[in-house]
């Protein structure tokens, strides 16, 4: 029999040799060194945190392992379990292992079930040739309008990444038939800026979203899923109708001519048929969840047993699911959880005098930071690093903690200036139509819109509708 078993360790990179070899030497220090009005519960999750940021930023070791480290090392430094007792644990072993059960790694679940499903069945590639039809007539702006619509649409549902592949899986005979030139470049720039954009408009769009739930839950503050929608989709149409004119008049000539393959054959089959409607029933107690009261981890329960008792996926299907994201995600929720339950949040906020930053300043600074770190380094990394300090100061300064960690959440999302800031960009870089600078020129003026409006449009928004 043969297996697909590794027969030698992964070589490292000169800089993941070097990072790992920083990360250890930082963690012992932090725990060594004498540093003053610390509690001993607050300085040893500051060693896990600044392991966390090493690890996370030169990607030492996978960024999913860096999360279980930072699980299994509360464990072992701040629990009840803890191999060095303190004189009063921080967290139980029960409460760190829960995080990897947490409400929101339930509703990622749930949501990624009906992606695979959607996948399997053929539904969201057939959903997009039947919507896009509308655009069709009228020229190619028009077109990729609709295009970009559609792939947004499909983001805030499906995982941005999927979103993409699908979209390429129709567009890819386009491009061939195209001429080499700019309107090449411009059509398959549109889709990972479309994906990307839409992965904020709901929880389950894009990793980030879901991290700042579950960040906000260990607060007491929840956040339906109706809520972020009314939240995060005005913000989201602004960018997608000026990205959509950037690309346009920047790429596609008006007198591009643009067919594509507008045939939807939807599979009729009944498991077929039940997905849908297991996926369209899901989709509508999410956006009702004010009339019913189920909360949406809840609701994303439902399908997950739904589809497996019914035999529309299999084990397969579970066992083909985005764990590393989910744990990923875990990981930055117990990141958040010991911060706090240490007491690491109370010192980190005496040793500057944030009143002298007026709340604006500290919005946009964070806003910013997101934006950066989410450009070279994972947008869930980022997140993970960044909610759980932006909300400690959030609480510690009297600020609306939810404001802010949205605020965070959605900047990490709107990073797209290079291949490596989100697998859709990575995908669209792939095909070979979009050169390096055409994705950083763009990615770059959608970033400083984002950041202007998150920073300085929005709360003010937000707050006029009651919203925040």
């Amino acid at each position: 029999m043969t297996t697909n078993a590794p027969t030698r360790l992964p070589s490292l990179s000169r800089t993941q040799a070097v990072g790992l070899a920083a990360g250890v030497v930082v963690f012992l220090a932090t725990l060594i060194v004498d540093i003053p009005d610390i509690e001993p519960a607050a300085q040893r999750m500051l060693a896990i945190f600044l392991l966390a940021i090493v690890l996370w930023i030169t990607e030492a070791i996978p960024l999913v392992a860096t999360s279980l480290l930072v699980i299994l090392l509360q464990v072992l430094l701040l629990s009840d379990q803890a191999v060095v007792p303190l004189e009063e644990s921080a967290v139980t072993a029960a409460e760190v292992f829960a995080t990897l059960a947490d409400p929101v790694i339930i509703l990622f679940i749930g949501g990624f079930l009906i992606a695979d499903g959607a996948a399997k069945y053929n539904v969201d590639r057939n959903l997009a040739a039947l919507l896009l039809r509308p655009f069709i007539a009228g020229g190619a702006r028009r077109t990729v309008l609709g295009l970009m619509l559609i792939t947004a649409l499909l983001s805030m549902f499906v995982s941005n990444t999927a979103t993409t592949a699908t979209m390429f899986a129709v567009l890819l005979p386009v491009l061939s038939a195209l001429p080499a030139g700019t309107a090449r470049t411009g059509l398959a720039l549109s889709i990972p800026i479309a994906a990307n954009i839409g992965g904020i408009g709901t929880p389950v769009g894009t990793p980030p979203n879901a991290i700042a739930l579950g960040q906000l839950s260990t607060q007491g503050i929840s956040i339906s899923f109706l809520d972020w929608m009314l939240l995060a989709v005005p913000l989201m149409l602004v960018l997608l109708i000026g990205a959509w004119w950037l690309v346009t008049r920047r790429f596609i000539p008006s007198d591009t001519e643009i067919e594509i393959d507008m045939s939807a054959r939807f599979n009729t089959s009944p498991p077929a048929v039940l997905f849908s409607v297991v996926a369209g029933l899901t989709v509508l107690l999410w956006l009702t969840e004010p009339l019913h009261g189920l909360a949406s981890s809840t609701v994303g329960f439902i399908p997950v047993v739904l589809l497996l008792a019914t035999g529309v996926l299999g084990s397969k299907d579970l066992q083909g699911l985005q764990w590393h994201v989910l744990w990923l995600v875990a990981g930055g929720i117990a990141l958040g959880g010991g911060i706090g339950a240490s007491g690491m949040d109370v010192w980190l906020l005496g040793l500057v005098n944030w009143d002298l930053l007026p709340a604006i300043a500290l919005i946009a600074l964070l806003s910013f930071a997101g934006l950066a770190m989410s450009t070279v380094i994972s947008s869930s990394a980022a997140a993970n690093l960044l909610i759980p300090l932006a909300l400690s100061l959030a609480v510690g300064l009297g600020m609306n903690a939810a404001l802010v960690a949205v605020v965070v959440a959605l900047s990490c999302g709107m990073a797209m200036s290079l291949p490596i800031s989100t697998p859709p960009n990575a995908i669209a870089y792939a095909t070979g139509e979009v050169p390096q600078s055409a994705m950083i020129s763009t990615g770059l003026a959608i970033g400083v819109v984002a950041f202007t409006l998150l920073s300085f449009v929005m709360p003010t928004w937000w707050s006029w509708l009651g919203l925040m």
